[in-house]
């Protein structure tokens, strides 16, 4: 049942006894440290042999090994830790923080491999050596043997036949990826075939003064094969309750497929330099899966497990101590390099603005930390920067959201009545933005300013007496609009709530606004984009009352509807191009630009 259970992932056993390899080797400096007549004269190592003919695989150490009362307590007793034991008579310390290996459980992974196993080892200041055999029924011997000339520990496992497909576990390169993976950072050398294997650089583990940039460099590529220089590193020593190291990366650039597959990369966890797991997700933020790195506990069980980790208190404070060094990171850099920011936020901004929907407790921070194009200049704008420019009867932050093509955005004839004022407007061009924009009244902290979306019928520049009088004027020649109002309905019934005439529009002949109740062209197309279900949405075209093409397109409406058809239907689709969407019929509308050009050449 443990075999089966407790992994599901074979190579975690060569993980574990290379861990408990280490912790033997942790616990033999430690005990020299203590009784300086036990110490003698070798050098720490972790060795990997390899014997197809025999089948066998052995990974020895030359570390404290164990006494006959030892083995049958640990291994014969499953799941018992003797480094559980060991802690408990551990006072210093920074014994507690080196020793990672749990005998027991991990022990037992073996057999997930091996059809039997044989432990030779001698305990320190020991002459005796004893030998362990199990073949995992839950039996074990336990007898003497000369085989042994140092203290120390050799595991042999007796390999089973590989199934069809599956890894064998007696190939060099399969027992070198392992290594490379799970035991990179084990701070003691392992060797295979007289050769070291492992790095040992956990660097994360090093002050911060002893390591150079071109360090940092070399670890962010080795962690993720993006051969890119990071943006910045953030570098994390907790100590108190709960003590963790980490090393994590802002990258320069999203992976190329970043924005569809969300779940690749993120941190990994490791234990006392042990690792765990890849993209654990429970360490860091959904709307934070830019940071690539490292995060290193020395408070979590080696054999954690996902479900575990869910419920797990160390690892919330973890995690809010991680987002708050990434938050305070991104603060320096916002500050003190403009141009950096700017390229983290080309890449990652719209993933980071997420955050406002799914962190309630991180909003202001989150918005703080957003920047925005804006119809100022071509440069980028946080909040408070806009804010501090706004004008003393401005009734909140002028947004308008669009395609993701800030040139298309700008010439947005929904812009005129609020730039020809003087008003600068944000120009949104995320995704999310739109989302942010619907929602900003309930999600927004009481005391910023409320986001108004100018492309809302509520949203105007003016003051009240000025609307009184655009809305008396537009009342007076209301009428003239009506036969024009009333063919728009007729061809484009579908498409069309209704026709209003615009004072405020004078560059442009004619723009849509949404409908009563209705949701917005980009809104629309995201959620179908998304694989929603939307309703037909209809809207409303507001045509320029003082547009010449507009005026006489009134006069031939009552007299020639079949002209002024093909005229409404040009100015609907490039109402559409305006907000950045394709018309219907891309074909048509082109046939229908090139008979009014014909028509106007044989005019003139």
């Amino acid at each position: 049942m443990m075999i089966d259970s407790v992994y599901s992932n074979k190579d975690i056993f060569l993980r574990e006894l290379v861990s408990n390899a280490s912790d033997a080797l942790d616990k033999r400096r430690i005990e020299c440290l203590k009784d300086t007549e036990l110490a003698e004269n070798t050098n720490p190592e972790i060795k990997i042999e390899i014997n197809p003919d025999a089948k066998t695989l052995s990974v020895s150490d030359n570390g404290i090994g164990m006494s006959r009362d030892e083995i049958i307590k640990y291994l014969g007793t499953i799941a018992k830790s003797g480094t559980k034991e060991f802690l408990k008579v551990a006072k210093d310390s920074d014994t507690q923080q080196e020793l990672i290996g749990q005998f027991g459980v991990g022990f037992y992974s073996v057999f997930m491999a091996a059809e039997k196993v044989e432990v030779i080892t001698r305990r320190l200041g020991s002459a005796e050596t004893y030998k362990f055999t199990s073949d995992g029924d839950g039996s074990f011997t336990v007898e003497d043997t000369e085989q042994r000339g140092e203290c120390g520990t050799t595991v042999t496992l007796f390999m089973k036949q590989p199934e069809e497909g599956a890894k064998n576990y007696l190939d060099e390169w399969t027992i070198r990826d392992i290594i490379s993976k799970y035991s990179d950072f084990i701070s003691w050398p392992i060797y295979y075939q007289d050769k070291i294997i492992n790095s040992r650089k956990a660097i994360w583990q090093r002050p911060d003064s002893e390591i150079t940039e071109e360090e940092y460099k070399e670890f962010y590529q080795h962690l993720t094969h993006d051969f890119t220089e990071p943006l910045a590193h953030i570098k994390i020593n907790a100590e108190g309750t709960t003590n963790f190291k980490g090393l994590l990366f802002i990258p320069s650039k999203a992976p190329f497929d970043f924005f569809i597959n969300r779940d690749s990369g993120g941190v990994s966890l490791y234990i006392n330099r042990v690792f765990i797991m890849n993209d654990c997700k429970e360490l860091i933020p959904e709307y934070m899966k830019f940071i690539r790195g490292v995060i290193d506990s020395e408070d979590l069980p080696l054999n954690i497990s996902r479900e575990i980790l869910q419920d797990e208190p160390i690892i919330r404070i973890i995690k809010r101590s991680t987002q708050r060094k990434i938050f305070t990171e991104l603060r320096k850099m916002l500050e003190n390099d403009r141009e950096k920011y700017i390229t983290f936020w080309q890449e990652f901004g719209r993933v980071f603005k997420e955050g406002i929907a799914i962190d309630p407790e991180n909003v202001k921070t989150i918005l703080s930390l957003a920047i925005f194009r804006t119809t100022d200049n071509d440069g980028w704008t946080t909040l408070d920067e806009y804010k501090s420019r706004m004008k003393p009867d401005q009734k909140g932050i002028y947004c308008l959201a669009g395609k993701d093509n800030v040139t298309a955005l700008r010439s947005s004839p929904k812009l005129e009545p609020f730039t020809s004022r003087g008003y600068e407007v944000l120009l949104m061009t995320d995704p999310f933005d739109e989302w942010l924009l619907a929602q900003g009244d309930f999600v927004l902290p009481k005391d910023e300013a409320d986001f108004l979306n100018i492309a809302r019928d509520d949203v105007t520049p003016f003051s009240d007496d000025e609307k009184k009088a655009n809305d008396d004027k537009l009342k007076e020649i209301d009428a003239e609009y009506e036969p024009l109002r009333k063919l728009a309905l007729e061809i484009l019934p579908d498409k069309l709530e209704g026709l209003r005439p615009s004072l405020t529009l004078t560059g442009t002949p004619a723009c849509l606004r949404d409908g009563a109740g209705g949701i917005s062209l980009q809104m629309e197309n995201l959620m179908r984009s998304a694989g929603r279900v939307v309703p037909p949405q209809k809207r409303v075209l507001e045509v320029s009352a003082n547009h010449p093409a507009v005026r006489k397109l009134i006069a031939i409406s009552e007299n020639d509807k079949e002209k002024a058809g093909k005229i409404l239907r040009v100015l609907y689709d490039e109402a559409l191009l305006l907000e950045g969407v394709m018309p219907d019929n891309p074909a048509e509308f082109v046939k229908r630009v090139d008979e009014i050009m014909t028509v106007a050449l044989e005019d003139g």
